[in-house]
C-alpha cells in the first residue's frame, strides 16, 4: 500500500480497491490448483507460484493504474494462496510419521524469523522515503521468489504412487464430513491468526491511546516466541494428545482477548501496557499450540491420492479468512471495545469445540504428538 501510494499517483481508495479485486480473485486459485498438485506432485506447482510471484513484485516497478495493479498484485495473491495449498503436501511427503509436527512447527518459526527480517529491512528502507527506496524493496522481494525458485530445485518430486485411489475427485472431498469439519476449525483458528496484524496494533494504539511503539514491542514479542519457542514448546507437547493441544490453544486465545478487554479498565499507562503484552504472550501461545498441530492434522488426514484437493479445501478456508478479516475486525474496532474481543472470544469457543469434535471423529487428531 505504502510503494504504491509513493510511486503512483493513484489514491488510497484506488490503491485498496486494486488490492482488494486482487484478492477476490485469487480466492478460487488455491483449489483449482488442487487436482494439478495430485497428478503431477506439488513441486512443479511451487515452482510456478514462485515464478508468479516474482513476475508480479517485478511488475510492480512497471504500474501507474488500476488495472495494471490489480493484474500484479493478482499474480502474487495468487501464488500465495497456491504456495499454501502445496506446502503441506510436501512436508507430509517428506517428513516421516512422528515428526511432522516438528517440521511443520520449525518451517512456521523460520517463515516468522523472514517475516520479522523482511519487516525490519522495510522500516529500514522506507525511512528513506525515496522512490529508490522502495524500488529497492520489491526488487529485493522478486529476487527473494527467485532464489527460492533455485532452492527448490533440490527438493524431489514425491507424487502419489501409481493405483492409488483417486476417483471421486472434488466431490469425494467435498462429501468427506470428517474433513469438512476440520477445515471448519481451520477457519476459526485463522480468524484468531489475522487478529494479530488487524485488530491488536490498532486497538492498542488508536483505542487505548497507548505509545505507538507498542504495537512494535507486540509484533516483536510474537515473533520471538513463535521463532524461538515454537520447538521447545514442541518438545515439551510429545504424548499429547492432538486435540486436546488444539483445545488448549483455543483457550489460550480467549484469554488473551479478554486481557485485551481488561486493558481498557486500566489507568495507569505503564500497566495497561504490561497487560496488552500479557495478552500478546497468551495469543501467541494460541498460535504456538495451535499452528503446527492444526497443518499436521489437515495433511495427515488427506488420502494421498487426493492430498492436494484436501489440502487446497483447506487453505481455501485460511484465505476466506484472510479476505473477510479486515473488514469484519475493522467494523466490530469501529462498535464499542468489548464487541470485538467478545466476538473473538466467541470464535476461539467455537474453535475449541470443533477441536473437540474433530478429536472424536478424525483419527489423525486423535493421535498423539510424535507418534508417542
Amino acid at each position: 500500500m505504502l510503494y504504491f501510494l509513493a510511486t503512483t499517483p493513484l489514491t488510497l481508495v484506488q490503491v485498496g480497491a486494486a488490492l482488494t479485486t486482487a484478492g477476490l480473485l485469487a480466492l478460487p486459485v488455491g483449489p483449482l490448483v488442487g487436482g494439478l498438485v495430485d497428478r503431477y506432485g506439488a513441486k512443479p506447482i511451487l515452482q510456478a507460484a514462485n515464478l508468479a510471484q516474482a513476475l508480479g513484485f517485478a511488475g510492480y516497478l512497471l504500474v501507474d493504474q488500476t488495472w495494471q495493479i490489480a493484474i500484479c498484485a493478482w499474480l502474487n495473491s495468487a501464488g500465495r494462496a497456491v504456495s499454501f495449498s502445496c506446502y503441506g503436501a510436501t512436508v507430509t511427503a517428506l517428513a516421516a510419521p512422528g515428526q511432522r509436527e516438528r517440521w511443520f512447527g520449525l518451517l512456521g518459526s523460520v517463515r516468522n524469523l523472514g517475516y520479522a527480517l523482511g519487516g525490519l529491512l522495510s522500516a529500514v528502507a522506507v525511512s528513506f522515503d525515496t522512490h529508490g527506496a522502495y524500488a529497492g524493496i520489491v526488487i529485493v522481494n522478486a529476487l527473494s521468489y527467485v532464489t527460492a525458485f533455485v532452492l527448490m530445485r533440490t527438493v524431489p518430486n514425491v507424487r502419489p504412487e501409481a493405483g492409488q485411489d483417486a476417483a471421486g475427485g472434488w466431490g469425494r472431498v467435498l462429501r468427506d464430513r470428517r474433513y469438512l469439519s476440520l477445515v471448519a476449525h481451520q477457519l476459526c483458528f485463522a480468524i484468531s491468526l489475522f487478529a494479530l496484524n488487524i485488530a491488536i496494533p490498532v486497538y492498542a494504539v488508536d483505542v487505548l491511546g497507548l505509545p505507538g511503539w507498542t504495537a512494535g514491542l507486540v509484533f516483536t514479542l510474537n515473533t520471538l516466541m513463535v521463532g524461538f519457542g515454537q520447538d521447545v514448546v514442541l518438545g515439551w507437547l510429545s504424548g499429547r494428545i492432538r486435540s486436546r493441544v488444539l483445545v488448549a490453544g483455543h483457550a489460550c486465545f480467549a484469554a488473551g482477548y479478554l486481557l485485551f478487554l481488561a486493558a481498557d479498565h486500566v489507568a495507569a499507562l505503564a500497566l495497561a501496557v504490561g497487560v496488552v503484552l500479557l495478552g500478546a504472550a497468551s495469543y501467541t501461545f494460541g498460535e504456538i499450540l495451535g499452528g503446527p498441530i492444526t497443518s499436521t492434522v489437515a495433511a495427515e488426514s488427506a488420502p494421498d491420492a487426493l492430498r492436494g484437493r484436501y489440502l487446497a479445501l483447506n487453505q481455501l478456508a485460511v484465505t476466506v479468512a484472510g479476505a473477510v478479516a479486515p473488514a469484519a475486525l475493522s467494523g466490530l474496532l469501529s462498535t464499542e471495545t468489548a464487541a470485538i474481543w467478545l466476538t473473538l472470544v466467541g470464535v476461539s469457543i467455537l474453535g475449541a469445540t470443533l477441536a473437540t469434535t474433530i478429536g472424536r471423529v478424525v483419527p489423525a487428531a486423535q493421535s498423539r504428538i510424535g507418534g508417542v
